[in-house]
């Protein structure tokens, strides 16, 4: 079994970090966790030849850092560290009288394929001047194209539900995966959920029950690397991932984000600070009650306008799913401190050391282990496990606020105390 974030980005997109390079990647897969990493960005030219240069691959359709570019890692998390190729393309075109804006994720299986893919998009548009390339093409023109170049290359709609920018985002998507894909639709095997929604809110949709619902963290700086990730039971191979996405055999299921903590889950208006419910939304119009603009639809709602089936139906063949919030933010919340801060920078990497890696801390480390370790981090891993926490949705591009201990603050609960 082994955990895999397939979607993540490189120093050549942009508001992305500059120390997403290969061995910083490598390095921050192992302190999460993380088996399987993408590389992200494959499109862009300089980070392909980056990656030509630093990456050797292995045969089975995954790749490996040169030993010579690895960074130290703690020895408590050290493991072997694949990549795959991987990138995400923006199509942004007109389709039956409408503006669509849509991103799709692309995992292929060899250096070969990938060059002969970006020659081929190289001629539609600029793949220079984002890790991210903005192509003015039809989604499925851009399957087909993929499709005819690497048949084995797979093409998966990204953050799904998001609304500016996803096959059924609010602003430009679709309302089905066949009014966007048509003949090409039984080639889509899996969406991705996004951090602003979870399995759950999409077993609602009877149509998406042959769908894999996969999770990735969408990372745009190393910390952020594992956030949501998938979880596989097969061989550590392209082929092995790509057939348990599309016959979901060996793929046990998903990590992901507290929805409500997305920054698109609820509705709002940023600029005014309103948050509202889909129920409020529809009460008010669509309109913010502050300055009477229309208000960003966000993903719970976009889910209650698609669904056919109640909230909180679960299909017989649904795969399971866990529910984490970053370590980082955890131990933030108990010190009282910054994510950011320098002191929670040494916090973090203290129970690194001693427990293992992250996700090693939050999903299967026994919270007696960790209570020796400290029982303020035992008690707030054990809420999180149970899935008592409190939430203020997050909206309009606004991260959603979480609690492990809500209010009153943790130092006024049982057995909180600053950690170390």
């Amino acid at each position: 079994m082994f955990f895999a974030d397939l979607h993540i980005h490189s120093k050549f997109s942009r508001a992305t970090s500059k120390e997403m390079n290969l061995e910083t990647i490598e390095q921050w897969a192992q302190i999460k966790g993380i088996k399987v990493i993408g590389t992200g960005d494959f499109t862009h030219p300089e980070w392909l030849k980056e990656i030509g240069e630093k990456l050797t691959e292995e045969g089975n359709g995954l790749l490996r850092l040169k030993e010579k570019y690895k960074l130290q890692i703690p020895e408590s998390c050290r493991e072997d560290v694949f990549f795959i190729l991987s990138s995400e393309i923006s199509c942004i075109y007109q389709k039956n009288g409408k503006l669509r804006k849509i991103h799709l994720l692309i995992l292929s299986p060899s250096l070969k394929d990938v060059t002969k893919i970006n020659h081929a998009l190289s001629q539609i548009g600029s793949l220079i001047s984002d890790g991210r390339p903005i192509l003015g093409i039809d989604g499925k023109e851009l399957m087909k194209i993929i499709m005819d170049i690497s048949s084995d290359s797979l093409i998966i709609p990204a953050h799904a539900w998001t609304p500016h920018f996803s096959v059924f985002g609010s602003q430009s998507g679709f309302d089905s995966i066949e009014e966007c894909f048509e003949e090409l639709s039984p080639y889509i095997y899996a969406i991705e959920t996004g951090l602003s929604s979870d399995p759950r809110m999409n077993w609602r949709l009877s149509k998406l029950d042959s769908i894999t619902l996969i999770s990735n963290s969408d990372a745009h700086s190393p910390s952020k690397i594992g956030r949501e990730a998938n979880i596989f039971d097969t061989e550590l191979s392209f082929e092995g991932i790509t057939e348990a996405i599309k016959t979901k055999k060996g793929f046990l299921g998903t990590v992901e984000f507290f929805p409500e903590e997305g920054k698109y889950h609820y509705d709002g208006h940023r600029v005014c600070g309103v948050r509202l419910s889909p129920k409020e939304t529809i009460k008010r119009n669509y309109l913010c009650p502050l300055c009477g603009k229309r208000v960003t639809v966000g993903v719970m709602h976009r889910v209650e306008v698609l669904a056919d089936r109640q909230e909180g139906f679960k299909p017989p063949q649904a795969i399971p799913y866990k529910s984490i919030i970053p370590l980082q933010e955890i131990m933030a919340e108990i010190n009282n401190t910054s994510v950011q801060s320098k002191t929670l920078s040494n916090l973090y990497f203290k129970a690194i050391n001693n427990l293992g890696s992250e996700y090693d801390i939050l999903l299967n480390k026994k919270l007696t282990d960790i209570e020796k370790f400290n029982e303020s981090l035992a008690e707030a891993i054990e809420r999180v496990r149970e899935g008592k926490i409190t939430v203020e949705p997050g909206y309009d591009g606004e991260y959603g606020k979480i609690k492990v201990f809500g209010k009153p603050s943790p130092k006024n609960n049982k057995g909180q105390k600053l950690l170390f």
